[in-house]
């Protein structure tokens, strides 16, 4: 039994998983984040970014960013969503799935239609677009405590809009010191710093850190906000 098990495996499906791994997965990332990031768009987002895999940047073109390990792993990066009420985060974390089932459905017609040939790579990307389907609704909190769409999806249903409340944190100018101030979400000091543009960039970690979130900079009385991260489906 056990011979008989491994014998369902051979020499020639290798090049049938390298497609898989190295090829359709991939693809099927790409199209899972370009759905996150359309509605985003709809929704005004600026400084829009698809992330294909992780490590260490190899090229980027136009908003897509190719990571070493590009077969492994995808995000997506916005900042400044205009709409920023329930419904729009639904459809936000919704348009990964729904570009998948899309993509899914126009392959299988395609088949139908004899406009495509089924073969190895039509078979392994409708299987695994519904691999990611499955997966990105599954409502579990991932490690490191991310969201899953679902879960982010589930939450957003049950009213507890706190999974979008966003976090202010402030960079001010203090006159009496000649200080720029960081404090955080509840108005408390962080740090200081004599340099305005350091002060910025310890605000932009900590609240990239804790999306849904933004940076405002107040000076003399005037308030403007710099920056906002909502939070990133992945």
């Amino acid at each position: 039994m056990i011979f008989k098990t491994f014998q369902m495996f051979g020499i020639s499906d290798i090049p049938k998983f390298l497609l898989a791994f190295f090829l359709v997965l991939p693809v099927i990332s790409i199209l899972h984040e370009a759905g996150h990031v359309f509605f985003a768009w709809l929704m005004g987002a600026k400084k829009i970014r698809i992330i294909v895999g992780t490590g260490k940047s190899i090229f980027r073109y136009g908003i897509i960013e190719v990571r070493q390990y590009y077969f492994w792993y995808g995000f997506c990066a916005f900042e400044n969503i205009e709409r920023k009420e329930k419904f729009a985060n639904i459809l936000i974390f919704l348009g990964g799935v729904l570009f998948n089932l899309l993509s899914t459905i126009a392959v299988i017609l395609l088949i139908q239609n004899e406009v495509l040939k089924a073969g190895m790579f039509t078979y392994q990307f409708t299987y695994f677009s519904m691999y990611y389907v499955f997966f990105a609704l599954l409502p579990m909190i991932y490690p490191g405590g991310h969201y899953s769409d679902g879960k982010v999806i589930l939450e957003l249903l049950k009213n507890r809009d706190e999974i979008i409340k966003e976090r202010t944190y402030c960079v001010e100018w203090k006159n009496d010191e000649q200080k720029w101030h960081v404090l955080n979400h509840q108005n408390k000091f962080i740090e200081s710093f004599k340099n305005e543009e350091d002060a910025l960039q310890k605000a932009r970690d900590i609240a990239k850190q804790n999306r849904p979130s933004r940076i405002i900079m107040k000076k003399n009385d005037k308030k403007k906000e710099v920056q906002n991260y909502p939070r990133t489906p992945l």
